[in-house]
């Protein structure tokens, strides 16, 4: 969630158990995390690995914080044990980073980074992903969007790819991409007051996984990027595969085609190995 210019305070519920707490199944979830910055613009992230059979206490507790922008995250693991390096958002030079889906071949990833392997702390796949959008935005001499779209490329015409779907915050603005179009990706620019006018923000997800709430955008816009529809208003829109959304520190929204293809190595469900199937399942 970008806020635009104005900063506000959102509390955000990342994770509510189901009941059945002793289903030792992958579709529970495998981490929650939640990325914010303060007023100077330093990244701070709150994080946990959470194996649902092995926590009791599964719900997480209320995380408030003031922020420009957000990212909120509800993990189920496909690449990288339960542990806190492998738990989503990942923040590399002031950024942070979500990603949904599965790349495989990360041997070649790991040595078409090099050096910059040394970025990556953990054994994810996604974590790889932002090093490679960290190289080449240093690359282009800092221009996110520019770094987003040479990593994205890259990897779409040399690795197998089931799905590259991310949320890259820094503070003040944000970048989504849904690629392919295996995962939906959805925005909403929502207007002060919601689609009424007159309305706090009151978002939840429909499986209860994540619930944000915000009583100062009764007041103010902000643009949401989220893996479904939040709440009823109208507004949502699904992003187009291969299209980059850059939400700026005033709020517009403005959209590059990066990718216009397929990938060369796509991979389906029938192609992963159990847990990571298990993670991308519908």
């Amino acid at each position: 969630m970008a806020a635009g210019p104005r900063r506000v305070t959102a509390t955000f519920w990342l994770l509510e158990a189901p009941d059945s707490l002793a289903e030792q199944s992958r579709r529970e979830p495998d981490g929650t995390g939640l990325g914010w910055f303060t007023e100077d613009g330093k990244p701070c992230v709150d994080k946990r690995p959470i194996p649902a059979y092995q926590d009791a206490e599964f719900a997480r507790r209320a995380h408030e914080v003031r922020s420009d922008s957000f990212v909120a995250h509800v993990r189920y693991a496909s690449t990288g044990g339960l542990e806190e390096r492998n738990t989503h958002p990942f923040e590399q030079e002031g950024r942070l980073f979500a990603h949904n889906g599965v790349i495989e071949g990360l041997d070649r990833l790991d040595a078409h980074l090099g050096d910059a392997r040394s970025l990556v702390q953990g054994d994810t796949d996604s974590e790889r992903f932002f090093a490679l959008i960290t190289t080449e935005t240093r690359a282009a001499g800092g221009d996110v969007g520019a770094g987003i779209a040479a990593a994205a490329r890259w990897i779409a015409d040399e690795l197998p790819v089931f799905a590259m779907n991310i949320v890259l915050v820094t503070a003040g603005e944000l970048w989504a991409l849904r690629y392919p179009e295996t995962h939906d990706l959805l925005l909403l620019q929502r207007a002060a007051g919601g689609s009424s006018g007159t309305r706090h923000l009151e978002h939840a997800s429909a499986a209860g996984r994540i619930r944000v709430r915000s009583g100062e955008l009764a007041d103010c816009p902000a643009v949401v990027v989220a893996t479904e529809r939040m709440d009823e208003d109208p507004g949502w829109e699904q992003l187009e595969p291969g299209v980059l959304v850059h939400v700026g520190r005033d709020l517009a929204v403005s959209r590059t085609t990066i990718l216009d293809g397929p990938p060369r190595h796509p991979l389906t469900l029938k192609d992963l190995g159990v847990t990571a199937a298990a993670s991308q399942h519908p």
